[in-house]
């Protein structure tokens, strides 16, 4: 009967802590109930009924969420039981894995729990000393634990702290490095700079010397072509006198005029030259006819006055026109090469008589000398204090003419390499200026509604041409005749006569100001261009009219003949350079500037089309 009341018990439930729960809490503190109408409240006009019962029920959710939180806390907690000796033991003999003790221990507890022998209230209770030594026991195992991972972190910083420390002082030393390199370098840059700069006197001398070359080389190829031209002109004399006939030769005197200006002149000249003056002198006037001089300007000579040569020369450039012939077809020119020549707007190209040289005038007080297509420079002119408007080589291409905005009209020396002559007398801007074929007269356009005919010999104004009622925009000279082509603000062209100052004919119909006009290698057909884009075609034969071509409605600044006379070029206020093939009048634009273009120029042979625009650049098109 006992071994089944020991096998009931063993078999029965039963618990290692006894665990009483009593009603009693051990939060002494009292907590006092909030009643919901004490906070409720309506300010003063906020007397509205929808504000009135949301505020009543937000009072009502903050009264339940306090009457919540009361309860929770009002609870009553589990109060902590000291642990009986037997579940101490039997806990001590399981957490020691000690299975056969621990049934023993249990079989023979209950069973003297059954007969009486052990009372529950003798047993008592573990002592607080044996728990608090298991309490810290189980605390000194979780210490140690900790001590070994913090034991494992630490060895691992320490490892990332020696790797760090020689990343520093990897990068230290590099640093080091780095800045005795630097302060090699800065003490090389300064020797080199020292050094170098004990060449610039030097190189200011070679670049002198390569100017004076590349002028005397210049001068060289001049002379050269002027004497195969002399050669040439004698010879065709020459043959002319055995034939028996006489002709002039422009390039013949072309040359002896340099020669006298140079003052190299033979006996010859010299004695013809001192009977003109002896003439002038005795004579006191000019040979002109009065009753063709409605103002009655006196043509008082002087001694150093240049003769006009007659109008009967025959054009030598006419040949080079006729080997100009072939036809443009759509789109033939394309841009080639773009040279950035001024740093403001380039107003003006001129053109060598024989060789690929160019000059430039820009805004920036300055021209240039230029060879094309490779874009050397050779020269450079200062001396204007305003920009610079209209340039044009003398014919035998050793002198330069510029007008500018400071009224003034300057001749250029390049064999100097400086202003030979400024001649002054206009009031206003002059805008333009050409030479005479024979070179001895420079004319000039000025905002001041004038043009003047200067004589560059006795360096002084010969005529004053009057007639336009605005600006006169453009002014050049017929290839080897005393005739003027003028534009003018007004809305006309007009022909001078340069021996007397007076106007032959005036051409009407433009509507709007005319900015240039030029003629064709022959001579026969005038191009002239407005504000408005136009051009129109003259016959100068009968002064009307022939053709208008609309290329605007952007302003046209300059147009061109080609050589052959087949194609003209237009330069645009649009940034584009226009070109119309007279035969089938198509018309075409070439897109490259930047900006508006200025000037647009053929060279000799038509291979090749150059234009200056406002971007400082002038444009190669091929």
């Amino acid at each position: 009967m006992e071994g089944e009341a020991a096998m009931a018990g063993a078999e029965g439930p039963f618990c290692l802590q006894q665990v009483s729960i009593t009603e009693d809490s051990e939060d002494d503190y009292q907590y006092e109930e909030v009643p919901a109408e004490d906070d409720f409240s309506l300010l003063e006009g906020d007397e509205d009924l929808v504000k009135a019962l949301q505020t009543i029920q937000e009072q009502a959710e903050d009264a339940q969420i306090i009457a919540q939180r009361s309860i929770l806390t009002s609870k009553h907690s589990v109060s902590e039981i000291p642990e009986v000796v037997d579940d101490f033991l039997c806990n001590f003999l399981v957490r020691m894995g000690m299975a056969r003790t621990l049934d023993c221990f249990q079989t023979e507890w209950y069973e003297r729990m059954q007969k009486g022998a052990i009372e529950r209230k003798d047993i008592g209770f573990v002592p607080d000393m044996y728990t608090y030594n298991q309490h810290l026991e189980m605390e000194n195992r979780k210490l140690k634990k900790e001590l070994e991972n913090y034991k494992l972190a630490a060895s691992k910083a320490k490892e990332a702290l020696q790797k760090i420390q020689k990343e520093r002082d990897f990068h230290r030393m590099h640093h080091k490095r780095v800045v005795q390199e630097k302060n090699r370098l800065i003490s090389d840059i300064k020797r080199l700079k020292a050094h170098y700069a004990s060449y610039e006197p030097m190189l200011k001398q070679l670049t002198e010397k390569y100017q004076t070359i590349l002028r005397q080389k210049m001068l060289t190829s001049l002379e050269r072509d002027r004497a195969v031209g002399q050669v040439t002109g004698l010879q065709a004399t020459l043959q002319n006198l055995e034939s028996g006939r006489a002709i002039e030769i422009p390039v013949t005197k072309a040359g002896h005029r340099c020669e006298r200006e140079d003052g190299r002149q033979g006996p010859t000249q010299k004695a013809v030259q001192e009977n003109r003056e002896q003439k002038y002198l005795y004579a006191g006037i000019a040979p002109y006819d009065p009753t063709k001089d409605p103002t009655k300007q006196k043509g008082k000579r002087y001694s150093k006055d240049s003769e006009f040569p007659i109008d009967t020369q025959v054009n030598p450039y006419l040949s080079r026109a006729k080997e100009c012939t072939r036809p443009l077809k759509s789109g033939v020119y394309r841009l080639s090469s773009t040279l950035k020549v001024h740093d403001l707007a380039v107003s003006c190209l001129a053109l060598h008589p024989r060789k690929d040289i160019m000059v430039t005038a820009s805004d920036d007080h300055l021209w240039k000398m230029w060879a094309f297509p490779n874009g050397n420079i050779i020269m450079t002119g200062e001396g204007h204090t305003d920009w610079l408007s209209g340039c044009c080589f003398h014919p035998s291409g050793t002198k330069l003419v510029t007008s500018s905005g400071d009224t003034t009209v300057r001749i250029w020396d390049f064999t100097k390499g400086e202003c030979i002559l400024t001649l002054e007398g206009h009031s206003r801007a002059v805008w333009d200026c050409s030479w005479h074929s024979c070179g001895d007269f420079v004319a000039s356009a000025s905002m001041d509604n004038t043009s003047k005919i200067w004589d560059i010999n006795s360096e002084r104004c010969r005529y004053t041409m009057r007639g336009h009622k605005d600006s006169v925009n453009s002014i050049e000279f017929l290839p080897f005749s005393n005739t003027i082509l003028t534009s003018s603000a007004d809305k006309t062209l007009s022909l001078w006569d340069a021996r007397t100052g007076l106007c032959a004919q005036t051409f009407y119909g433009h509507l709007h100001s005319c900015n240039h006009a030029t003629f064709n290698m022959k001579g026969d057909t005038i191009v002239s261009c407005d504000s408005y884009g136009v051009m129109k075609f003259w016959d100068v034969r009968r002064v009307t009219p022939m053709v208008s071509i609309d290329a605007g409605p952007h302003p046209g600044n300059q147009v061109v003949f080609d050589p052959s006379g087949h194609v003209v070029a237009l330069a645009s206020n649009d940034g584009t350079v226009k070109t119309l093939e007279l035969n089938s009048g198509q018309l075409s634009s070439l897109v490259g500037h930047e900006d508006e273009v200025q000037s647009v120029v053929f060279d000799h042979k038509a291979e090749h089309l150059l234009s200056g625009g406002s971007d400082g650049t002038v444009r190669l098109w091929s």
